[in-house]
Parts: structure tokens; sequence; C-alpha cells
């Protein structure tokens, strides 16, 4: 639920830089400036990475039978969060300052802002290992064993079946009400 929550946070937030290229003076500014790299990463990765994250976390309990560590999962999500934010709001600044992407050099007046965005890309970087390492966790059978309905409200047919669920699980059509 952290990464679903995540995701509205970052991507309404990409969606607001949006709106700020729409306003066509100022867009004509920010033309190929770090401004619409910073927005296109907000939507972009957010709307993608951080759903994956959330759809893992969901159904892997299901498809390995062994629940992940909330301590992981948690842990992943904090430090995925704190060095996206680190890496790419920064970039909103590099662009309102007038930095040009698809460069290979930039002005040392970036030189700071560049800095901040690198550590934090490597951060997130190193943040995807706790993931690695809770996918890697649960599918060695390390934890507690998954119950056929591990969260609350999954009401649907995939649920009714232990976890993870045999081979060949509905030979005969489910009666579905």
């Amino acid at each position: 639920m952290l990464f679903a929550i995540g995701f509205l946070f970052l991507f309404t937030l990409g969606g607001f830089t949006g709106l700020v290229l729409a306003i066509m003076p100022v867009d004509v500014q920010l033309q190929d400036t770090y401004y619409v790299v910073a927005h296109f990463h907000y939507v972009m990765v957010a709307g993608s990475l951080f759903a994956f994250f959330g759809g893992v976390y969901y159904w892997i309990p299901k498809w390995t039978g062994t629940m992940y560590s909330e301590t992981l999962g948690k842990l992943h999500f904090w430090t995925s969060f704190i060095f996206f934010n680190i890496t790419f709001f920064p970039m909103h600044f590099l662009g309102l300052a007038g930095m040009p992407r698809r460069i290979p050099d930039y002005a040392q007046q970036f030189a700071d802002w560049n800095m901040v965005a690198s550590i934090g890309a490597f951060g997130f970087g190193l943040s995807q290992l706790v993931f690695l390492y809770a996918v890697i966790k649960c599918i060695r059978g390390d934890g507690a064993k998954a119950p056929a309905k591990p969260w609350e409200g999954a009401h649907t047919l995939e649920w009714t079946l232990p976890s993870p669920p045999p081979y060949h699980t509905f030979e005969t059509p489910p009666e579905v009400r």
C-alpha cells in the first residue's frame, strides 16, 4: 500500500509540473531543459516503477507461498521514495536555471545540483537491491508461509486457492457468484 500511495503522490507532483509546461510562455523557456526531464521522470518512473513494486508486493505471497518481510518492504519503499526525490527534484531547479538536456558536459554553475542528483541516483539504484533481496528470500521460502488469502479485502477467485496455487488449478470451471 505504501507504493500505491507513493505512486499517487509522485504522479500527482509530476502532473502539476506538467501544468506549468502547459503555459506557452513558460514552456518556450523550459523546452529542452532539465525541468522537462524532471517532469517526465516524475510521471513515467513513478507511474511505472512504483506501481510495479506495489503489484509485486501484493502478489508475491500468492506466487511463492511465502510472506515477504514487512520490514524489508518498508525499507525498500522509504529508501526508494527518498532517493527518487533526491534524484529528480533538483532537476527542476536545474531546468529553471537553464541547464539544457542532452549535453555531454555542463557549465560549472550546475555542478552542485547535479552532484545531489547523482548521489540520489546511486542511492535509488542501491535501494533496489533491498527489493531483490526481499524477492529472493520469498522465492527461497525464507519466511512465514502465506495463507490462501493474505490480504483483507481479497475476495476474487484467485484468493480462494492455496498459496502458491497448484498446477491445473481449475480443471472444471469454478462457480462464480
